[in-house]
């Protein structure tokens, strides 16, 4: 017995249809991709650059809160010279945590600048009972 007779001949495909099959094949992937940066990637990148530009915004009497959870008030953000000369903030910021106690801490290590808002109590009316 002829052992190629199990082989079933292969025969040439047309040329024509590739591309549409290898388009077909490989669109899902663009799709997975598509749904991966719209739904994560873009997010995340969009609250990095909200996260620098609030650094780069902190200024004397901003309160915020560290990585470690503690709030404070910033008091003093340094300036520094960079290589070419000119005056960039430091990336070192003091911050008073209590009544004259100061502590440095780093830029980086700020993850929320706390903004005051304004209370929506109406004034209580004298001589009435609450």
């Amino acid at each position: 017995m002829n052992p190629f007779v199990l082989i079933p001949p292969a025969y040439a495909q047309n040329a024509a249809g590739d591309w549409l099959a290898g388009a077909a094949q490989f669109a899902p992937l663009v799709l997975i991709f598509a749904v991966f940066y719209f739904l994560l990637i873009r997010p995340q990148q969009q609250k990095q650059r909200e996260m620098r530009l609030m650094l780069s915004a902190l200024k004397r009497g901003d309160k915020v809160v560290t990585g470690g959870g503690i709030i404070g008030t910033v008091q003093r953000v340094p300036m520094v010279q960079d290589k070419d000369g000119n005056q960039v903030p430091s990336t070192e910021i003091e911050v008073e945590i209590a009544p004259n106690l100061k502590v440095t801490v780093l830029r980086e290590t700020i993850t929320t600048v706390i903004k005051p808002v304004a209370a929506n109590d109406v004034k209580p009316v004298k001589g009435k009972a609450s």
